[in-house]
């Protein structure tokens, strides 16, 4: 029977064999999900987990190094849908770096507040290049600045586009 219908539709015996067995897995799927579905699965269940993320917050200190932690307290974030709201003003750290005019910082005269807006320098590097340029007195030329750990030749080429030594 298959050699006959294989010559009539141009298909090897495997290839009827699969479309078959596909065919007779389709009806049986089909007959299960009609005969033996339950009706409470059709439903999605929602689950509370208020009173878990209150323990959770409850349990971690206030002050976290990435400053994340204030910003999920339950009083303030008290749904899964206000959970999901980012504004700029709750993450500041997400925001961009706004990088300075070329070459328009002295690096012999910028506080820590100017050398933060160079690019890869934060709050650390800046206080380690601070703290160079008080032992040197003042920066010769911008190898100096090799000396601050944290910052290598490309980190130095970046910060050579906004900054001058004067």
């Amino acid at each position: 029977m298959l050699q006959k219908l294989s010559i009539k539709t141009g298909l090897t015996k495997t290839e009827i064999r699969v479309i078959v067995f596909l065919g007779i897995t389709l009806i049986v799927g089909f007959c299960y999900s009609i005969f033996f579905k339950s009706p409470d699965n059709s439903s999605i269940k929602k689950f509370d987990y208020t009173g878990q993320d209150s323990l959770f917050l409850a349990s971690g200190s206030n002050e976290d190094s990435t400053g994340f932690t204030d910003a999920f307290t339950l009083n303030e974030k008290s749904s899964s849908a206000n959970l999901l709201e980012l504004n700029n003003k709750e993450y500041p750290r997400l925001q961009s770096k706004k990088l300075p005019v070329g070459k328009s910082i002295n690096l012999n005269s910028a506080n820590e507040v100017l050398l933060i807006t160079l690019p890869g320098i934060g709050i650390k590097t800046a206080q380690k290049i601070l703290g160079l340029r008080r032992k040197l007195g003042k920066f010769k030329n911008y190898d100096d600045l090799l000396e601050v750990k944290g910052i290598g030749n490309t980190k130095l080429e970046k910060i050579k586009k906004y900054s001058y030594i004067k």
